[in-house]
């Protein structure tokens, strides 16, 4: 799969574009002061978050990849200050709702508060420029579209998540322009 057929199915799948993929693209740092880190407890909420969305089946799921590291490496690294602050305020509030902490919920109660959410995303949808930057009025995306976002993009863009859920060839190869479709195969990632 490449990159731009994956940026198109995170849109697809969170109704929104990718937040902070301008600066990982062009290498830019946030603003000064926006580079606070996660703790231990926050990245296993963000494994067990990205984990509910992309669960291990007959394939490793988000966890197995190290989505949460991904997740608290790519927001303090390529969100700006108010993106990070939403961020943060929607893992709060995930706990708030969860009635102390999503990670003591059953796994049927952590799905049916993420739909709840990914709901509420839906409605607040808000288009994002080139520059990463919200036109309307500087608002930011809902909370749990940029962690659906970066819980996507971390699985298939993991070790795990290319050469596991997704069939791997590895890049110089042979182009082959007329292969054959087995109807239920998995995409193609390629590096």
């Amino acid at each position: 799969m490449e990159r731009r057929e994956l940026l198109k199915m995170i849109v697809a799948a969170t109704g929104a574009a990718m937040v902070g993929l301008p600066a990982l693209v062009q290498g830019q740092a946030p603003a000064a002061g926006a580079k606070a880190t996660f703790s231990a407890a926050d990245v296993g909420t963000l494994d067990e978050i990205a984990e509910t969305i992309l669960p291990r089946t007959k394939t490793p799921g988000a966890k197995d990849a190290g989505a949460g590291a991904f997740m608290a490496r790519f927001v303090t690294d390529c969100y700006t200050a108010p993106q990070q602050a939403t961020f943060r305020a929607g893992l709060v509030d995930i706990d708030k709702r969860a009635g102390g902490r999503f990670v003591s919920l059953t796994p049927q109660a952590r799905t049916e508060l993420l739909r709840v959410l990914d709901a509420e995303a839906r409605k607040h949808v808000v288009d994002v420029d080139d520059t990463g930057t919200a036109e309307a009025a500087k608002a930011t995306p809902h909370y749990f579209t940029m962690i659906k976002q970066l819980a996507i993009f971390g699985f298939f863009t993991s070790k795990a998540g290319a050469t596991e859920a997704l069939q791997y060839v590895a890049v110089p190869g042979r182009y082959d322009g007329d292969l054959a479709y087995a109807p239920g195969t998995p995409a193609w990632g390629t590096s």
